[in-house]
C-alpha cells in the first residue's frame, strides 16, 4: 500500500475506528471472538423481545434494534467490548415520551418512535462533533445510580401484573403497585407459577453457571412448556407470531407539536443513554488496558439510533449485561458483536416460529432479574457511608422517577448535578498555611503559623456567588490568628478564575487592611488572574513589589520587613 493509500486509510479510520480490525486483527483472536459472539445473541435474543414489551412494541421490534445499531457502534466506536442494543433506562424514557403522544394509537406509537429515535441519533451526532463528549461526566455517579435503581423499581412494579397474569396500567412507582395490589384476587395461577419457575431458573443460573446464558435458558423452557403442555389453552398468555424477514424502511412524519415533546425526550434519552453508556465502555476498556473517546462515542451512539430508527426499531443503548457476557466469553474485539448481529439476523430470517410461543411470563421473569441486577444497593450503602449529602442526592433522584416519572426524574437528576456543582463552588476548601518542620521554603495547611504572617488559601475561583463567603473566611481565619497578622498573604495558586465581584471582593481587602496598617500581598497567581488584576488597575494599587512568584518569596519578604521594622532586642506590639 503507498503512502497516499495508508494516508487515506488512517484519515477513514479516525471516523471508523472499527475498520482498524482490517489492518490490525490477529488470527488467535478468531476463535474467542466467535464464541463470545454466539453468547452475545443468546442472551440479547430474549432480552432485546422484554425490552420491545417494556417499550411498548411487538417483539420483533426489540430484535430489529439489536442488530443494525450494534454493528454501527461496532464501526464508529472506539470501545472493542462494548455492546449497544436495548437498555432499560431508555426503553422506560421511550414509553414515558411516546406514550402520551400516540394517545393509545398503537401504529401512530410505532410512527413517533421512529422519528424519537432518528431525532436522537441527530443529536448525538451533532453533539459528538461539537465536542459534547463531556457530558458523560455531567451526571454525578451518586445520581446517576438514585436514577438507575428508580428504573429498577419502576420496571419490576411494571411487570408484577405480567407476572400475575393480568394487566395492570402503569402510573409511577406506587402507584402501580397499589393497582397490583387491588387486584391480587385475579391473579392467574398457571402464569403465575411458569412466571416463578422461569424466574427462579434465571436466578439460579446467573449465580451459580455464569457463563451459561440464562435468558435464553428461561425462553426455551418456556417455549418449551407452553407447547407441550398447552399452556395457551389454559390462558398463559404469549408473544404471538414474529414476522420474519426485515422491515422496509420508514420515516413518518409528524406535527410541530408532537416534534416539540419529541425533542425533548430525546434530549433526556441522549444524556441519560450516553453517561450510562460511558460508564460501562469506561469500566471495559480499563479492564483490557485502552482508551475511550467519549466524542467518537457520542457520534458512535448517534449513528447506532438513526440505524435503529431507519430499521424501525428504537433508541438504544451500551447494554452493560451484554458487554459482560462479551468480556466474560473472551470477546477481544467489535468482531463479536458483529457475529452476535448476524446470529440474531439469521434467527430473524429462519427461526421465528418458535418466538411465537414465549410466554409473556417469561419476559416478565427475564426483565425482573435484569431489574434487580441494575439496582445497585452496595453503592447506596457505600454513599451513606462516605458522603451522606451524595447519598441524599441519590435518594432524591431515584424517588424523583418512582413518583413523578422517568423524564422528570432525568430533570431532577441534572437539577442535582447542578446544585451540587453550585454548592460545592459557592463554598470551596480553604486553609491558613504554615511551616512543616524539617523542610525549609514548604508551606502547609497544618504548619507552624509565623507570627506577624498569615498565609491563606481558597481552593477555587473567586466568583459571584462565593465571595462573600470568601470574605468571612478570611476574616474569621484573621480574627483567629494567636497574633494580629501584620501581613496577608493570598496564595492563589488553587484560584483559577476571577470575575468583576471577585476583583471587586479583592479591593474591599486591600482598602480594609490598609487601614488596619495590615500589608496585602499576592503569591502564585496564573496568567488569567493576573490579567484581571492589571485590567482593573488592582495589581497596581496592591503593588508589583507585593506580588510574589511563590509563597516562599512573600514569606522571604515579610521576615526582611520586619527585621527593618523592629531593632534587635525590642518587642514587637500585640
Amino acid at each position: 500500500m503507498s503512502t497516499a493509500d495508508m494516508a487515506n486509510a488512517r484519515g477513514l479510520e479516525r471516523w471508523l475506528p472499527g475498520l482498524r480490525l482490517v489492518r490490525t486483527y490477529r488470527r488467535e483472536w478468531l476463535g474467542s471472538d466467535l464464541v463470545a459472539g454466539l453468547s452475545v445473541a443468546a442472551v440479547a435474543l430474549p432480552i432485546g423481545i422484554a425490552y420491545a414489551q417494556l417499550a411498548g412494541f411487538p417483539p420483533v421490534v426489540g430484535i430489529y434494534s439489536c442488530i443494525l445499531p450494534a454493528v454501527a457502534y461496532a464501526l464508529f466506536g472506539s470501545s472493542r467490548q462494548l455492546v449497544v442494543n436495548p437498555d432499560a433506562a431508555a426503553c422506560a424514557m421511550i414509553a414515558a415520551t411516546v406514550a402520551p403522544l400516540a394517545a393509545g394509537d398503537a401504529a401512530r406509537y410505532a410512527d413517533l418512535a421512529i422519528v424519537l429515535t432518528l431525532l436522537t441519533g441527530v443529536l448525538c451526532i451533532v453533539g459528538g462533533l461539537a465536542g459534547f463528549g463531556v457530558i458523560a461526566n455531567f451526571l454525578s455517579r451518586p445520581i446517576l445510580t438514585g436514577y438507575l435503581n428508580g428504573i429498577a423499581l419502576s420496571i419490576i412494579a411494571g411487570q408484577l401484573g405480567t407476572l400475575l397474569g393480568y394487566h395492570v396500567e402503569s402510573g409511577g412507582f406506587f402507584r402501580t403497585v397499589g393497582r397490583v395490589v387491588e387486584r391480587i384476587g385475579q391473579t392467574h395461577m398457571p402464569t403465575l407459577l411458569l412466571g416463578l419457575a422461569l424466574f427462579a431458573i434465571v436466578v439460579i443460573l446467573k449465580r451459580t453457571m455464569p457463563r451459561v446464558p440464562a435468558p435464553l435458558v428461561a425462553a426455551v423452557v418456556g417455549i418449551t412448556a407452553v407447547y407441550a403442555m398447552g399452556l395457551g389453552a389454559q390462558g398463559v398468555a404469549v408473544v404471538g407470531a414474529v414476522p420474519a424477514g426485515f422491515p422496509v424502511p420508514h420515516i413518518p412524519t409528524v406535527s410541530l407539536e408532537e416534534l416539540s415533546g419529541l425533542f425533548s425526550g430525546a434530549c433526556g434519552i441522549m444524556l441519560v443513554s450516553f453517561c450510562s453508556m460511558m460508564t460501562t465502555a469506561r469500566g471495559f476498556a480499563a479492564r483490557n488496558g485502552y482508551g475511550i473517546n467519549s466524542n467518537q462515542d457520542l457520534i458512535a451512539l448517534g449513528a447506532a439510533d438513526i440505524v435503529s430508527g431507519l430499521s424501525r426499531g428504537f433508541a438504544v443503548s451500551g447494554a452493560d449485561s451484554r458487554t459482560a457476557v462479551a468480556d466474560a466469553s473472551g470477546g477481544k474485539t467489535q468482531l463479536a458483536t458483529i457475529v452476535a448481529a448476524l446470529v440474531m439476523a439469521l434467527v430473524l430470517i429462519f427461526l421465528t416460529t418458535p418466538l411465537a410461543y414465549v410466554p409473556t411470563a417469561a419476559l416478565a421473569a427475564i426483565l425482573i432479574s435484569s431489574a434487580l441486577g441494575l439496582f445497585d444497593f452496595a453503592s447506596l450503602r457505600r454513599y451513606y457511608l462516605q458522603s451522606p449529602a451524595e447519598f441524599r442526592h441519590a435518594i432524591v433522584a431515584m424517588l424523583g422517577v418512582m413518583t413523578i416519572g422517568v423524564l422528570q426524574g432525568v430533570l431532577i437528576a441534572v437539577a442535582l448535578a447542578l446544585l451540587r456543582l453550585l454548592v460545592m463552588a459557592s463554598r470551596p476548601n480553604d486553609a491558613v498555611l504554615g511551616t512543616v518542620d524539617g523542610q525549609p521554603g514548604v508551606y502547609a495547611p497544618g504548619g507552624t503559623p509565623e507570627p506577624g504572617l498569615l498565609i491563606y488559601r481558597f481552593d477555587g475561583a473567586l466568583l459571584f456567588f462565593n465571595a462573600d463567603h470568601f470574605l468571612g473566611r478570611l476574616r474569621s481565619a484573621i480574627e483567629a490568628a494567636p497574633r494580629r497578622p501584620e501581613w496577608v498573604i493570598l496564595d492563589m495558586e488553587s484560584m483559577p478564575v476571577l470575575d468583576i465581584t471577585g476583583i471587586e471582593a479583592l479591593e474591599r481587602l486591600r482598602v480594609e487592611f490598609e487601614v488596619r496598617g495590615i500589608v496585602f500581598a499576592l503569591a502564585r497567581g496564573n496568567s488569567f488572574a493576573l490579567t484581571m488584576l492589571e485590567r482593573s488597575g488592582l495589581a497596581e494599587r496592591i503593588g508589583a513589589d507585593r506580588h510574589f512568584p511563590t509563597v516562599h518569596h512573600g514569606a522571604e519578604a515579610f521576615r526582611a520587613a520586619d527585621r527593618v521594622a523592629i531593632p534587635p532586642g525590642s518587642t514587637p506590639p500585640a
